[in-house]
């Protein structure tokens, strides 16, 4: 396994959290970065979410990636060897139908699994000899750009990225356009990405899928006050804050938002500030963006990416879409 250092300036993973969370509530409005979410706690509390009727998100992918594994998997390998390079990767588990028929197909090529977990890289490589044993792992820990430079540095051999899950959509439309021209820059012509894309739809299935029933979501997006908590001696009184979700359908955006209940003050120990709520500010948390194909279209060829093949669920509500690099 692989481990790439993250941060040149030797600053520890706490360090760079407190700094982030001083940074977003110092503005005007307050924000957290998404990326916190998923300590050992939102992990756990995210496989619920996949689980829950109305996220249909992760069911969908999988139906695409389920019912179009062979003609990808061909589409993969059909030009020799390759690297497989899973950004984001965690548990791999929609990766896996992948694998698993890349591996029946008897194509060449490994798997380069990358994500910021240690912890979720051992156990994915430890669960990959277990379950296919004939596919060669290279796991990397570290963000995603250091890894993809590392990969152009060190295996010269055609690429294959993997974005899935609709990641992209928790950009915003600048960033994911920095975001995909900057993956197009480690890549070579010819190289191919397969991002996956959440479609416009009903604005009531989207809204039910991040404001569900049971408060899983919510829980969720509580997390992360728990983990200010946990992690940097912040005094959040969490039970004071509630999740607030809503969807503009003009603009095709999902923003999640914690709102404080009352007039209160929180002490983040790691940050030596406190930070003043007024009653009633909205903390945004997230973004989730859903595109028309038309979009999806226009910002592959504005990033150097040209739409090979797009691959769909039956009722069209989400996409992989397969770009290869001009």
């Amino acid at each position: 396994m692989i481990e790439l250092s993250r941060k040149e300036d030797g600053t520890s993973d706490t360090e760079v959290f407190a700094k982030d969370v001083a940074h977003g509530l110092s503005q005007e409005p307050k924000s957290l970065p998404s990326r916190y979410f998923y300590d050992a706690a939102g992990s756990k509390l995210f496989q619920g979410i996949m689980a829950l009727p109305e996220y249909y998100l992760t069911r969908c992918e999988f139906k695409v990636l389920t019912e179009n594994r062979e003609e990808m998997a061909r589409q993969f390998a059909a030009n020799g060897f390759f690297h497989l390079i899973d950004l984001g990767a965690g548990d791999a588990m929609k990766t896996k139908v992948l694998l698993r028929e890349l591996s029946q197909q008897k194509s060449a090529f490994d798997y380069v699994p990358v994500d910021i977990s240690g912890t979720a890289m051992s156990q994915l490589r430890d669960s990959l000899q277990q379950e296919m044993p004939s596919v060669d792992v290279q796991a990397v820990v570290g963000e995603y750009f250091p890894a993809l430079e590392w990969l152009q540095d060190n295996k010269a051999a055609r690429k294959v990225v993997l974005f899935l899950g609709s990641n992209i959509g928790n950009f915003k439309a600048d960033e994911s356009k920095r975001f995909l021209q900057r993956v197009c820059s480690n890549l070579s012509k010819a190289d191919k990405l397969l991002m996956g894309i959440d479609l416009r739809k009903d604005p009531d299935v989207v809204l039910s899928a991040y404001n569900d029933a049971s408060g899983v979501t919510a829980e969720f997006n509580l997390n992360l006050l728990r983990r200010i908590n946990r992690e940097l001696g912040g005094n959040f009184n969490v039970d004071q804050f509630q999740h607030y979700p809503i969807y503009n359908p003009h603009e095709g955006v999902m923003r999640s938002f914690l709102v404080s209940k009352e007039d209160q003050d929180v002490y983040i120990q790691s940050t030596g500030q406190t930070f003043h709520f007024d009653a009633w500010e909205a903390v945004h948390t997230e973004n989730s963006h859903k595109y028309t194909l038309q979009q999806v279209y226009e910002l592959g060829k504005a990033c150097g990416f040209s739409v090979e093949t797009v691959f769909q669920d039956k009722a069209c509500r989400f996409a992989d879409v397969l770009f290869t690099v001009d």
